[in-house]
């Protein structure tokens, strides 16, 4: 999928943004240093946000970065990555994979988009849960996700697109005192 990236509305940040073509593909293996990489960026940013600290994520080997990248090309798992076609530049990336509770829903993970491509007028949100959504619909009519209680940014996000808390709240991994919400959005 490509995509037409715009600056976002943030004045202080057009000037680094410029106008190119984002391609939206599934990670695999070999992407594994660009996949360490955004995932560093995404905790060292939002370290609520996925169930791991920054500093176990900086332990791990490069074994386990492979293994970690090629975890969307099993069955019952996708990650996906949004990359400027011009740089090369991994600006986003976002998973999913089937619930062990039951095969038959999906679970969004691992999302994530820079800052400077962020919102509506880039499309990279969008444009990753649309991939992740349409893998989804092969096992449901909806999909399934888990965000920090204090997260309320990707709250807001989230709910503009429809997704809904299904009232169920879950322990945060890191921190049992904390929690995160479950959120749904039908996908037919």
């Amino acid at each position: 999928m490509l995509l037409p990236a715009c600056a976002t509305r943030h004045t202080r940040r057009i000037a680094r943004v410029q106008p190119s073509t984002i391609v939206i593909r599934s990670i695999v293996e070999d992407d594994w240093r660009d996949y360490r990489d955004i995932r560093l960026k995404m905790l060292a940013e939002i370290p609520i946000a996925f169930g791991e600290t920054l500093d176990a994520a900086r332990r791990v080997s490069e074994r386990g970065w492979r293994a970690r990248a090629s975890r969307g090309t099993a069955g019952g798992a996708v990650r996906f990555t949004a990359i400027v076609e011009s740089t090369g530049e991994w600006v986003g990336t976002m998973g999913g994979f089937l619930s062990p509770e039951d095969v038959n829903r999906a679970v969004l993970v691992g999302v994530y988009v820079v800052p400077d491509y962020r919102g509506s007028a880039t499309g990279v949100t969008d444009a990753l849960i649309a991939r992740v959504e349409r893998w989804a619909t092969a096992f449901g009519d909806s999909l399934l996700l888990h965000v920090h209680a204090d997260n309320s940014r990707a709250i807001a996000a989230y709910e503009k697109r429809g997704w809904k808390r299904t009232g169920v709240t879950i322990p945060y991994a890191l921190h049992h005192s904390q929690e995160e919400f479950e959120m749904v959005k039908s996908i037919v």
